[in-house]
């Protein structure tokens, strides 16, 4: 089984979001959104499952290790994984991308030993990465509706396709495949990442607080992230507002619906 989204999700996406919109009036997000009642039911099981194990494993790897190491072994899954970006460089048509990412890879596995440390950052080559879905946008695929998957989570009809397809490059999914150890540890590599991505997501947690519906900070967070990683950063002011949506924010239509659910739900929790 190859790493799924659902903690790195978790572990970025808030923080990209907020800093995204940090600052900034805009246009509320656009709300299409066909498999809601699925979606969310999807995501209660997932927040489920993330508050009964997945955080409280989380919350042991970060008791039990230093900002030091963590950052170590960090560094280590980011180099191993760079495959995956590298084959989608290719893929689209980015010669000049994937030159420079093989480069890094080269260096933080030889000089960085194996990538536990980055000194291809300090050689002017930062990371960056891609995947699949990124590439079928790239391709023109749209991007479909809105879907969250048990123990994947946000995704979309054109993205999902991005797991069975960088499964195949990704250096964690071959050790997996190629071996059959007992008590399955052959995944144990795949579930270490997913925790040290899980462990970063702990500091961002504060950023749902007064959220009133958490289901919709997630989705158009996704989105949003999405549009940034297909565009390397700069999307089109035209691509943006067709995210948004059109007319300005109605100050007094999203008190409401915050006090619509504090009252529902009993006060934000603390």
């Amino acid at each position: 089984m190859s790493p799924t989204p659902t903690a790195q999700l978790r572990a970025g996406l808030m923080a990209l979001c907020v800093a995204f919109l940090a600052g900034c009036t805009i246009a509320k997000p656009r709300t299409d959104d066909p498999w809601e009642g699925f979606n969310r039911k999807m995501y209660a099981f997932n927040d489920a499952a993330d508050k009964a194990v997945i955080r409280p494993t989380a919350m042991a790897y970060r008791k039990i290790t230093s900002a030091n190491m963590r950052r170590v072994i960090a560094n280590f899954f980011a180099n191993i994984r760079m495959p995956i970006t590298i084959v989608n460089d290719l893929l689209q048509v980015e010669p000049k991308a994937a030159l420079r990412n093989t480069g890094r890879f080269a260096i933080n596995t030889t000089i960085g030993f194996v990538g536990l440390f980055d000194p291809a950052s300090e050689l002017q080559l930062p990371p960056q990465e891609t995947d699949f879905g990124v590439t079928l946008a790239k391709w023109g695929v749209p991007e479909g509706p809105y879907l969250v998957l048990p123990l994947v989570g946000s995704t979309s009809a054109r993205d999902v396709w991005r797991l069975p397809a960088d499964h195949y490059v990704d250096p964690l999914g071959w050790y997996a495949d190629h071996r059959d150890l007992k008590f399955h540890a052959e995944q144990f590599p795949s579930l270490m990442y997913l925790v040290t991505l899980r462990a970063r997501g702990i500091e961002a947690e504060g950023l749902l607080e007064g959220v009133y519906d958490p289901y919709v900070f997630y989705r158009d967070a996704y989105r949003q992230r999405r549009l940034y990683d297909i565009y390397d950063g700069q999307p089109p002011a035209e691509v943006i507002e067709q995210m948004q949506g059109t007319g300005d924010v109605d100050v007094d239509q999203l008190l409401e619906e915050q006090h619509q659910y504090e009252k529902k739900n009993g006060g934000v929790q603390p």
